[in-house]
């Protein structure tokens, strides 16, 4: 097996056994052979086929992306950033998802532009939730990334009949027939010769799914050892159509029906009972969490660009949910999300002191690989994978060092990113991905969305064009207006 030694890191984040969390170490030796980590410590003393000069480097584990959707969100830049509709509690993702939607090559531009930029912002491990499209799997191969494949499925889609209205057009018999094509899927992946590729089962949403359909996807769960995941608690919309359905919270519904296990991950679960913009009248949604042992993936960018927050990152964290950490929506870009993460968590409690950055960190890694089961992931440690990320601490935007993990993500993000490694094999270098054409892709989504905005009046219950859905910031001025 070769062996890649990283040698005298002036710092890296080391996993400490004892006191299990991570540490800085000073002037310390990297080496994994193959796809395992076989020493993090002062001293390394065997034979390496490569050496790295960790003088100016701070190294640190792979970070885990518990929550994309990398075939649709890039499509949407210039398009979702500031659309909200203020007769839907400001959410625009209703109106969005009904009236734009990607084609089967716009989907693969997206994940090819979207993979490129997780690698580049040090993410290692990714659940990627996504309709399923052509060359998904092949696509995720190829990247390099260690993912977890989650086709979406459910019994229902949204509709709008109108700016304030959401409904639903309900195809039971087409929720079993996705789940078992997502179940075929997650099969080929777990199949493929990369041996990186896992499933996850991914009934979409919690308001579009049967009673029925979330059983037999926990049943098939415990029976297959996959985890799975949903969305849940998402919006003030979905909120109110579940109570109206159910006469209690979509998180208290849940756990009537038994969703809520140690297996499920669930996207965002920001509107519980006591959220501010709720007015509800229990208080009792975070410790339903809690006893459940159900781990929270927290996407800021998606919320704050609507006004709204968690609430918040850290009393969830002291109540005793497990918390990680996804980008869903566009920029891929980890890095900022961890920091947006902990700005945002400290605005929500009125708190410098609600949480430190190390409890980010662990989040983004430690309770990523928690919740995937996963004890060799997100960690530098002896026989842990070698999944590892290099900063440079020459990058302008890393100095002065004094805390190289504050200035990565406070500062520097991407940036300082100079190598990551996933399974031992290297697939980015000098800040550029290795195993993707992220230019050409740019190209095609140029392409993809031209044609999904072209398409939009078709679907959009008013028949709307996307300049009257998602104005431009500025107003176009002469002849060439278009």
């Amino acid at each position: 097996m070769p062996t890649t030694l990283i040698r005298n890191a002036a710092w890296l984040v080391a996993w400490d056994r004892t006191a299990g969390r991570h540490a800085y170490l000073r002037d310390a030796d990297l080496a994994f052979a193959d796809n395992r980590i076989v020493h993090v410590g002062p001293g390394f003393t065997g034979d390496a086929d490569r050496e790295i000069d960790g003088r100016g480097l701070f190294v640190l584990p792979g970070l885990i992306d518990l929550h994309a959707h990398p075939s649709s969100e890039p499509a949407y830049r210039g398009v979702r950033e500031e659309h909200g509709v203020p007769e839907m509690y400001m959410t625009g993702l209703y109106e969005r998802s009904c009236a734009f939607r990607t084609d089967d090559d716009g989907a693969s531009a997206a994940a090819e532009v979207a993979f490129s930029e997780l690698l580049c912002s040090g993410v290692t491990s990714l659940v990627d939730v996504s309709h399923a499209y052509p060359g998904w799997i092949d696509l995720l191969a190829r990247s390099g990334l260690r993912a977890w494949v989650a086709p979406w499925y459910g019994s229902a889609s949204w509709r709008m009949d109108a700016g304030h209205r959401l409904g639903f057009v309900w195809d039971e018999a087409d929720g079993v027939r996705g789940m078992a094509e997502a179940e075929a899927l997650m099969s080929e992946a777990e199949g493929h010769v990369c041996g990186r590729l896992s499933g996850m089962y991914s009934p979409g949403t919690i308001d579009t799914c049967t009673e029925e359909l979330l059983r037999d996807t926990v049943a098939a769960a415990r029976t297959s050892g996959r985890p799975y995941t949903t969305h849940i608690a998402q919006s003030v919309v979905e909120f109110n159509v579940m109570v109206e359905r159910h006469a209690m919270t979509p998180v208290q519904w849940a756990r009537k029906i038994g969703f809520l296990t140690p297996g499920a991950l669930l996207a965002h679960a920001i509107f519980i009972d006591d959220h501010s913009w709720l007015h509800w009248r229990t208080r009792r949604d975070l410790s339903i969490l809690a006893e459940a042992g159900v781990t929270v993936a927290h996407c800021p960018t998606p919320f704050c660009r609507y006004g709204q927050v968690l609430e918040d990152f850290g009393r969830y964290l002291k109540s005793g949910v497990t918390m990680g950490i996804g980008t869903d929506t566009l920029p891929h870009n980890f890095l900022e999300e961890m920091r947006k993460a902990a700005v945002l968590a400290r605005i929500a409690a009125g708190n410098i002191a609600a949480l430190g950055l190390a409890d980010i960190l662990d989040a983004a890694t430690i309770g990523g690989a928690n919740a995937l089961g996963r004890d060799d992931l997100g960690r530098l440690a002896p026989g842990a994978k070698a999944d590892i990320v290099i900063a440079d601490l020459a990058s302008y935007h890393m100095r002065p060092v004094r805390d190289p993990l504050r200035s990565l993500v406070f500062s520097a993000a991407e940036r300082a990113v100079k190598d990551v490694f996933v399974d031992g094999r290297q697939v980015v270098a000098d800040g550029k991905v290795t195993t993707l054409d992220p230019a050409a892709a740019h190209d095609r989504l140029q392409e993809a969305q031209a044609r999904m905005l072209a398409d939009g009046p078709k679907r959009d219950f008013a028949g709307r064009d996307a300049a009257t859905i998602a104005p431009l910031s500025l107003p176009t001025m002469g002849a060439n207006r278009r």
